[in-house]
């Protein structure tokens, strides 16, 4: 009788310990977000062991040694591949943290160049648009780093017949005028 019983008792116990490895595995993948991966290993590991004991028949030959092998293995993969992560995202900062010194280095060493062939450059930035009314006429201007540019163009205005036979204004308004003064100190 206790033959005829076992053999369908221990295929429950089997899927119990599929079951406890799954929660484990669970377990330490929790634990292991926080620092110290071996307390999260151990911990549990702790937990499988004492769960596979309760289930396991006393006087029995069910054993867990297996199931627990298979945990402790699984486990050790997931650690190994979050330290690989990890070392790769350090990889990836320390990399990006030396390129960004050599761009700030490259920047530093072409203004100390500029001003080697411009001289002390200005901190005034500012600039200026306006339009002529009723013509395609655009002039711009702006001064930067002790330059000035002055730029004379003919744009269509594409958008003129829908501000009707005088568009919105007759004359020099804000509407046709921008100024831009940007001061770095």
């Amino acid at each position: 009788m206790e033959s005829m019983l076992d053999t369908p008792l221990q295929s429950l116990y089997q899927k119990q310990l599929t079951m406890l490895r799954l929660q484990a595995v669970n377990k330490f993948k929790v634990e292991s977000q926080s620092p110290g991966t071996s307390d999260a290993m151990s911990s549990a590991d702790d937990f499988f062991v004492n769960s596979a004991e309760a289930a396991t028949r006393p006087g029995g030959d069910w054993s867990y040694a297996t199931e627990r092998k298979s945990l402790q293995s699984h486990m050790s993969d997931l650690s190994l591949s979050n330290k690989r992560f990890s070392d790769a995202a350090l990889k990836h900062s320390t990399d990006s943290s030396t390129a960004m010194q050599f761009l700030q280095h490259q920047q530093q060493t072409i203004q100390q160049l500029q001003m080697q062939m411009y001289g002390q450059s200005s901190p005034w930035n500012a600039g200026f648009a306006f339009r002529l009314p009723e013509t395609n006429i655009n002039l711009q201007g702006n001064y930067q780093q002790g330059r000035g540019n002055f730029v004379l163009s003919c744009v269509p205005d594409e958008y003129a017949a829908m501000l009707g036979p005088n568009g919105f204004t007759n004359g020099v308004g804000p509407g046709n005028l921008g100024l831009s003064v940007n001061l770095s100190l």
